[in-house]
């Protein structure tokens, strides 16, 4: 394994690192078995997916009723959990991409969220909870007073910060404001000593097209799947 392969091992398990470091405060865990807590994000992770303890641990954390939302390589055997369903997707890290502040970008925080929960509803950039806002630092763009583009932080495996819940309202679609603020969110990333990284839907190919001109490279394919209990 080379020093860069090694740099970009923790992001094949990027929950279950996050929470067990610099998100550990939004962290409720049993054994092998870790989540985000509910009103934040609704990630589950197994230290060890191979680990059929760790899948017992993960029932004890969520109960007999519970749908969980695993990301990485679906294993062959999950002991006493079934799939409900499942979205292939890749992740891409910062290669070569230019990070620069954005004049017209200005911090969201917790009075924007029904703003947020609402551009994300029409948008569906993917998961966003009411507290999602606590997990780093997120920019919006307003015109006319109203929140029509916005991009911000996620998972934080040590080292790293994700750029996630891109997305621009429909209307304003076309003048580059998603690239721009996934910029200025990388500057921030960067001004931290820490590298971005990203995911998208394997089959979003005008997202993965945008990513890989701006200066990201596709590191891996995974897989976000849903569980429930067998």
């Amino acid at each position: 394994m080379t020093t860069v392969e090694a740099s970009q091992a923790v992001l094949d398990n990027a929950v279950w690192a996050s929470l067990r470091g610099p998100h550990a405060k939004f962290a409720e865990a049993y054994g092998k078995a870790v989540r985000y807590q509910t009103e934040v994000a609704p990630f589950h992770a197994l230290h060890d997916p191979q680990d059929p303890h760790a899948w017992s641990d993960l029932a004890e954390l969520t109960g007999p009723a519970a749908e969980v939302a695993v990301a990485g390589p679906v294993p062959p055997h999950h002991p006493g959990w079934v799939i409900a369903g499942e979205v292939g997707g890749v992740q891409f890290v910062d290669e070569s991409l230019r990070a620069e502040p954005f004049d017209e970008a200005h911090p969201l925080g917790p009075p924007d969220v029904p703003e947020i929960l609402d551009l994300i509803e029409r948008t569906q950039p993917g998961p966003f909870r009411r507290r999602t806002i606590e997990l780093g630092n997120y920019l919006g763009v307003r015109r006319d007073g109203k929140l029509i583009a916005m991009a911000g932080e996620r998972l934080h495996p040590p080292g790293w910060t994700e750029i996630s819940a891109v997305c621009t309202d429909p209307a304003h679609r076309g003048q580059g404001l998603a690239t721009r603020l996934v910029r200025a969110v990388a500057a921030g990333i960067r001004d931290r000593g820490e590298v971005p990284f990203l995911h998208t839907s394997a089959a979003n190919t005008n997202a993965i097209r945008l990513y890989e001109s701006i200066g990201f490279h596709l590191r891996r394919r995974t897989t976000f799947a849903l569980y429930k209990r067998a």
